[in-house]
C-alpha cells in the first residue's frame, strides 16, 4: 500500500457494547471498499479482526485489532475494540489515537451499558463521534427507539444524517438528510438513487430543521443568519458540518444493516466527507525534564515536525514475535529508520515498517502523519512508549487503565509449568496492560488481577493453549496479621547439655501492645553486663524470627514492643545461637500471657453507581462490615466511599455488576489494619490449624 498524506487518512476506533456488531460492522465495511477478496462473518469465524482461535470461539472481541482500507483515495484505519465488560478498557488506547469514533448501537436494544462506558472514555478524550444504528434489518429493531435512548443518555446534539426507508426485514434503504437523497441497496450493498419516500416526509422534514439549527448554533454570525431568515442557505451548512463534528457540538447518525449492507456505502462516503483527519487535531503535549525542571514540548501533526509517535499497543506474535503498534504523531518515517524510545532512554532500530490487516502484515516504505504502522521484533519498546527523534525529545503520557477488579491466586499443575509460567505470563502482560501479575510478600501466593473473571479465564486459556502451560486459580488468601491485647513479663531460657560444650542463654523481656501501624519495636533496657552487648541483638532476631510465623494462625505478628530488662550467660556455653532459641521462647511463653488476636485488612472502597441503585449498594456494603463515610455526585453517578474488610470484597464486582446491571465499577486501596471480630477469627484460627499452617515448635531448639 501506499504512503497516504494526513489529510487522506482518517483513524477510527469501532467502539460499543457487546453483541452490537462492531466486528461484523468492520468486516462489512472491508467488503464494501474491496479490501478483502471474501465477505467475512462472525457467525462462521471469518472476520478479519477477530482472528485469534479464543475470539473465534468465544465470539467475542478480546483485544484491539485492527483493518484498513482505501476507498476513494483515502485510508480510514479502522480499530476493532472490545464490548463486553472484561475486556472493555482495550478502548482507551484505542480512543488515545483515534482521531473520530464509530460508536455502534444494536437497533432492537438501543444504548447499552458498555456504549454508556465506552461514550466516557471518548469524553475523557475529547474526541469526535459517528453514531451508527446497526442492525436494523432484525424483528424489533426501531430506529426511533434507538435514538431516543441516545438522546436520553449522552449530553450532546445527536441528529441523524441518514434516515431508514422500511423497517425489520423490509429494511432496504436510507435517506440521507444532508444531501437530500434517497437510496435503496441491492443485495451486494450497491445503492441505486430513488425519490424521497413521502411516507415519513414530517420526520426528515424536521431532521433537516434541526440540522440547520445546529450549524446555525456552532457560529455566532451563523446564528444571527439563522434568527434574520429562519433557515440558512446551502452553502452556509453544508461547509460547517464538518466544523461541528470536528468541535464535538454535532453526532451525525447512522441507519445501517452490517449483515444485508444497506447504508454501508453512503457511511463510507460521510466518513470521507465529515470525520476529522489527524491533522484536525490540536497540538500534542509531552514531557521531558531538562535539568530539575519539567519541560511541556508540543508536536503539531504536520510531516514538517520531527518525528514522534505514541505506542499504543503490543501484539506477541507465535511467529513474527513482538509487534508494536503505533500512531505516527508528527513527522514521517522511513524502513530501518534509528529512533530513540525517550520513555526508555534508549535508541530503537525500527527495521521494515508494515500495516496491519488482521493478522497478516503488510510492508511499507514509508508512513507519514497520522498513520497507523507496526513493527516486529524492537528491542524492548512496550505499550505506552514514545518513539522519537533523537534530537527532539518528547514523552507522550500512556495511557491509563482502569484499576483491576478480580484477583486469584494462580497455581502451576507441574513443575514444568512452574518453570514456564513465568515467561509466558511475562509475554500476556505485553499485550494486555490491564493484567497484574504479582507475588504477594506475606503469602507467598502469584496473583493474578484483571477486569472480571472472563478476563482472567481468556488468560489461562491462552496459557494452554498458546503456551502450553496449565494453571489452576483459587481465591487469594487475606494476609491477615497477628498482635498481641496484653503487657506481659516473661523469661526465655535456652539451655541444652550433650556432652562437651553445652548451650546456655537466657532473657527476661516485656512484652506490650502498640498502636496500629506501629510494627515491631525493639528497646534494650539491660544494665551493667547480665547478658553481654555482642549476644543482645541475637535475642531481638530471635523474637523477629518467631514472630513471622505468628502465634495462633501463621501469620506474622506485629504493632507489638519488646524491652530486654534482665538475662544471664554463661561464659563458655553462651553463644548467639542459644540467646537467639532464647529469644524464641521468650516469645512464645509471652504469646501464651499475651492474649495474641487476628488482625484483618480494611480498605478505602470508592464504588461508583447509577443514583437509582445507590440505597441497594450501600446496604450491600454494610452486609459486608463495611463502613459507609461518604457520598458524592459525579455526573450522572452517585460515589459511594466506605472502608470495608478484605475478605469481605473478593468477590465484589460480580455483586456490583449484577446490582448494577454492569454499569457500576469501584476501586480501592489499603487503609489499616483492625481486629477480626472473635466468631470470625475463630474460623480462620481453625481453617489455619486445618492446613497446617501453624508450625509446631520443637522446645529443645
Amino acid at each position: 500500500m501506499k504512503a497516504f498524506t494526513t489529510e487522506n487518512i482518517r483513524n477510527l476506533a469501532v467502539i460499543g457494547h457487546g453483541d452490537a456488531g462492531k466486528t461484523q460492522l468492520v468486516a462489512s465495511l472491508l467488503h464494501i471498499a474491496g479490501a478483502t477478496s471474501r465477505w467475512g462473518k462472525v457467525s462462521d469465524g471469518t472476520t478479519v479482526t477477530d482472528h485469534d482461535e479464543d475470539s473465534i470461539e468465544r465470539k467475542v472481541s478480546l483485544n484491539n485489532n485492527f483493518a484498513n482500507l482505501e476507498y476513494q483515495d483515502v485510508k480510514m484505519n479502522l480499530i476493532d475494540t472490545p464490548g463486553y465488560a472484561a475486556f472493555v478498557s482495550h478502548a482507551r488506547p484505542a480512543l488515545r489515537v483515534a482521531d473520530c469514533a464509530l460508536v455502534v448501537v444494536d437497533g432492537v436494544n438501543g444504548i447499552e451499558v458498555q456504549t454508556e462506558k465506552t461514550w466516557q472514555y471518548a469524553n475523557e478524550f475529547l474526541l469526535p463521534r459517528f453514531m451508527i444504528i446497526n442492525k436494523l434489518d432484525k424483528e424489533r429493531a426501531d430506529f426511533g427507539h434507538a435514538l431516543d435512548t441516545a438522546a436520553n443518555s449522552f449530553a450532546r446534539s445527536i441528529v441523524p444524517f441518514t434516515l431508514p426507508i422500511g423497517e425489520e426485514a423490509n429494511f432496504k434503504g436510507v435517506v440521507d438528510v444532508v444531501h437530500q437523497k434517497a437510496y435503496e441497496f441491492d443485495k451486494d450493498g450497491k445503492a441505486k438513487e430513488i425519490p424521497i419516500p413521502e411516507t415519513g416526509r414530517d420526520v426528515f422534514d424536521t431532521t433537516r430543521e434541526r440540522l440547520i439549527e445546529i450549524v446555525a448554533e456552532s457560529d455566532d454570525a451563523l446564528m444571527e443568519k439563522y434568527f434574520e431568515n429562519g433557515t440558512l442557505d446551502e452553502e452556509d451548512i453544508y461547509p460547517n458540518l464538518a466544523k461541528a463534528i470536528a468541535n464535538s457540538k454535532l453526532c451525525p447518525v447512522y441507519a445501517v444493516s452490517s449483515e444485508t449492507l444497506v447504508g454501508l456505502s453512503i457511511l463510507l462516503d460521510h466518513i470521507i466527507e465529515f470525520a476529522p483527519n489527524p491533522a484536525a487535531h490540536e497540538a500534542e503535549f509531552g514531557n521531558v525534564v531538562v535539568g530539575s525542571l519539567l519541560d511541556r514540548p508540543s508536536r503539531r501533526y504536520s510531516n514538517d515536525e520531527p518525528f514522534s509517535a505514541y505506542v499504543f499497543r503490543t501484539i506477541a506474535d507465535p511467529f513474527a514475535g513482538r509487534i508494536n503498534v503505533m500512531k505516527i504523531v508528527s513527522g514521517k518515517i522511513s524502513a530501518d529508520a534509528a529512533v530513540l524510545n525517550s520513555s526508555r532512554e534508549f535508541v530503537e532500530r525500527l527495521g521494515a515498517l508494515h500495516i496491519l490487516q488482521g493478522k497478516n502484515l503488510e510492508k511499507v516504505s514509508e508512513a507519514q502523519t497520522g498513520d497507523i504502522i507496526a513493527v516486529v521484533k524492537l528491542k524492548d519498546t512496550q505499550t505506552g512508549d514514545t518513539l522519537c527523534d533523537r534530537t527532539n525529545t518528547i514523552v507522550y503520557p500512556a495511557v491509563e487503565y482502569p484499576e483491576a477488579a478480580i484477583s486469584f491466586a494462580i497455581e502451576p499443575k507441574s513443575r514444568a509449568d512452574e518453570d514456564k509460567i513465568s515467561t509466558a505470563l511475562h509475554k500476556i502482560l505485553e499485550e494486555d496492560p490491564s493484567l497484574h501479575f504479582d507475588r504477594d510478600a506475606q503469602t507467598k501466593e502469584f496473583i493474578l488481577s484483571g477486569s472480571g473473571q472472563l478476563h482472567i479465564e481468556t488468560v489461562v486459556a491462552k496459557l494452554k493453549n498458546r503456551y502450553h502451560v496449565e494453571v489452576a486459580l483459587h481465591p487469594p488468601k487475606v494476609p491477615y496479621k497477628e498482635t498481641i491485647t496484653q503487657q506481659v513479663e516473661v523469661q526465655g531460657r535456652h539451655k541444652k547439655q550433650s556432652g562437651g560444650r553445652g548451650q546456655f542463654g537466657d532473657c527476661k523481656c516485656v512484652f506490650e501492645p502498640l498502636g496500629r501501624g506501629s510494627g515491631f519495636e525493639w528497646v534494650d533496657k539491660i544494665f551493667g553486663g547480665a547478658v553481654p552487648h555482642n549476644f543482645r541483638p541475637a535475642i531481638e532476631r530471635g523474637i523477629v524470627e518467631a514472630a513471622a510465623t505468628g502465634a495462633i494462625a501463621g501469620y506474622p505478628l506485629t504493632d507489638f514492643k519488646v524491652t530486654l530488662i534482665d538475662g544471664s550467660y554463661h561464659t563458655v556455653d553462651s553463644d548467639e545461637h542459644s540467646f537467639r532459641a532464647a529469644g524464641r521462647k521468650a516469645f512464645r511463653a509471652a504469646m501464651e500471657k499475651a492474649r495474641p488476636t487476628l488482625l484483618e485488612p480494611i480498605m478505602d472502597v470508592e464504588v461508583f453507581t447509577p443514583l437509582e441503585v445507590s440505597g441497594d449498594i450501600m446496604g450491600d456494603l454494610n452486609s459486608r462490615r463495611g463502613r459507609v463515610s461518604g457520598m458524592d455526585m459525579r455526573g450522572k453517578q452517585q460515589i459511594i466511599k466506605a472502608q470495608v474488610p478484605l475478605s469481605e470484597m473478593l468477590d465484589y464486582q460480580s455483586k456490583l455488576n449484577s446490582v448494577t446491571q454492569a454499569r457500576g465499577s469501584y476501586h480501592m486501596q489499603f487503609s489499616h489494619y483492625d481486629p477480626l471480630p472473635q466468631n470470625l477469627s475463630q474460623k480462620v484460627i481453625d481453617e489455619a490449624v486445618a492446613a497446617g499452617r501453624v508450625r509446631a515448635h520443637d522446645e529443645d531448639e
